[in-house]
C-alpha cells in the first residue's frame, strides 16, 4: 500500500552543480534545485520541515555533500530523499562519478564517486527507505550522453530504496535551451504539482516512474530508468492533485463515500510533525473548510478551534478535540481509532522528556527553583526585621 513518508521523521538533501570550470554550464540545475526544494517543503508534496531538506550548490569539494548526506542519514528514521542534478561521468572501471564544478574530464579524483554517497546509505543510514534521484548525463563521449541501458541504475541501487535515474542521451534532452528546468526534473516537478490524471490518490514512486516515462517518451526524450528494492516504488511524493474529490464529503456519510476517500494513514505517523500535517491532509481530502467542519460537529468545535487545532506545534494533552474533528471531516470510526493510537504512542514517547526534567515538588514548581526560594525569603524575612 502507498505511503507518504512522516515529515518529521524524514530528510531530503538536494545536490545541484551548474557551473562548471572545465566542463560546460549548466544554469537550469541552479532552477531545479530550488524548485524541488520549495515543492518538499510545500503543500503539494511532503510537507517537510525547511530544516530537514539540506540544499547543496556548486559544492567545492565531495566531502561537502558526502557530509551532508552522513548527517541526514543519522536524522533521518522514516525517509531519506537523496537528489543529483548536473554532469555524470564514468570511470576506467565503469562507475557512475558526480561531476563537481571543479571536475575535469579524465581526472575521477576531482569528482565525486556516486560510490561513496550509495555506502553512506548502505551503510550509516537509519532511515527505512531511501530514494535516489539522479539527474545526470552518464558518459565521456562529448560530455553529454547517457546510457540506455540498465548500467546506471543497477550502479546506484541501494537496498530498501528506489532509484530513479533520468537517461538523458545528449546535452540538449537533458537541459532544453530556453528552458527552466532539465527535460527530467521538470518533467517531475509537472507531476507533483499537478498531478497524474486518473492516477492513483497518492504519487507513489511507481506511478511516479511509468507516468514519467510516458511523459519524456511523448516529448521525445529519453526515458528514465528506475530500480525498486523492498517496496520502495510505494513511498508516495506528495498527493495527486489531479485525484483530489471533486466535492465536499456529505453530511453524515459514513458509507461509501467516506471509505473511498483517500485518509491519510495513521499508522505512518511517527513524530509530532507528522501527527499535525496528516491532520491537515484529512481536511483537505474531505474537502470541507474550517466553518464546514465546525457545522458539521454541531457547533462542538468552533471554526476557529478547527484553525488552532491544525496549526499547533505540541501534542493535544486531551483526545476529545481531535476526535470530534475527524469525525466532522467524515473518517471513518475504525481509522479514528488508529488515529487515537497514534495520539498515545506519540503521548508516551514524549514522557521521557518529561521524568528527565528537574524533580517537581509538591507545589508544582521544579526543585531548583524551589531552591532558589529559599534565600530569598529569608532576605525578606531579614528586611522585615
Amino acid at each position: 500500500m502507498s505511503v507518504l513518508p512522516d515529515p518529521g521523521a524524514s530528510r531530503a538533501v538536494l545536490v545541484g552543480t551548474s557551473r562548471y570550470e572545465h566542463l560546460e554550464q549548466l544554469p537550469a540545475v541552479s532552477q531545479n534545485v530550488q524548485a524541488l526544494a520549495g515543492l518538499l517543503r510545500g503543500p503539494l508534496s511532503l510537507q517537510l520541515p525547511a530544516r530537514h531538506v539540506t540544499v547543496v550548490e556548486n559544492p567545492v569539494a565531495a566531502q561537502a555533500v558526502v557530509g551532508a548526506v552522513r548527517q541526514a542519514a543519522a536524522e533521518a528514521t522514516d525517509t531519506l530523499i537523496v537528489y543529483f542534478a548536473g554532469h555524470g561521468l564514468v570511470d576506467a572501471q565503469d562507475q557512475l562519478v558526480l561531476a563537481l564544478p571543479h571536475t575535469e574530464f579524465g581526472r575521477i579524483e576531482t569528482g565525486l564517486p556516486y560510490d561513496w554517497v550509495r555506502q553512506v546509505l548502505l551503510l550509516d543510514s537509519r532511515a527505512e527507505r531511501h530514494v535516489v534521484i539522479l539527474d545526470c548525463c552518464y558518459s565521456g563521449l562529448a560530455l553529454g550522453r547517457m546510457s540506455a541501458g540498465t548500467g546506471l541504475a543497477d550502479q546506484a541501487a541501494v537496498e530498501g530504496s528506489f532509484l530513479l535515474a533520468a537517461a538523458a542521451e545528449t546535452r540538449t534532452a537533458l537541459a532544453p535551451v530556453g528552458e527552466t528546468y532539465t527535460a527530467f526534473t521538470g518533467a517531475l516537478l509537472e507531476a507533483l504539482r499537478q498531478g497524474i490524471p486518473g492516477g492513483p490518490a497518492l504519487v507513489d514512486l511507481g506511478a511516479l516512474y511509468r507516468h514519467l516515462r510516458l511523459t519524456m517518451e511523448a516529448r521525445g526524450h529519453p526515458v528514465p530508468q528506475a530500480r525498486d528494492r523492498n517496496s520502495g516504488a510505494q513511498v508516495a511524493l506528495g498527493r495527486n492533485h489531479a485525484d483530489l474529490p471533486a466535492a465536499p464529503i456529505a453530511a453524515g456519510a459514513g458509507g461509501a463515500d467516506a471509505g473511498e476517500r483517500p485518509w491519510p494513514d495513521p499508522r505512518a505517523i511517527r513524530t509530532v510533525t507528522g501527527f499535525f500535517t496528516a491532520l491537515v491532509e484529512v481536511r483537505v481530502v474531505s474537502g470541507l473548510t474550517h466553518r464546514a467542519v465546525s457545522e458539521r460537529s454541531a457547533g462542538r468545535i468552533a471554526a476557529g478551534t478547527v484553525g488552532g487545532l491544525l496549526n499547533r506545534s505540541t501534542l493535544p494533552t486531551t483526545w476529545g478535540t481531535t476526535a470530534l474533528y475527524l469525525s466532522a471531516c467524515g473518517v471513518p470510526d475504525e481509522q479514528i481509532t488508529q488515529w487515537q493510537t497514534a495520539w498515545q504512542q506519540l503521548r508516551a514517547q514524549n514522557l521521557p522528556a518529561k521524568t528527565a526534567s528537574p524533580e517537581v515538588t509538591d507545589d508544582g514548581g521544579p526543585e531548583k527553583a524551589r531552591a532558589w526560594q529559599r534565600p530569598l525569603s529569608a532576605l525578606r524575612r531579614r528586611r522585615d526585621h
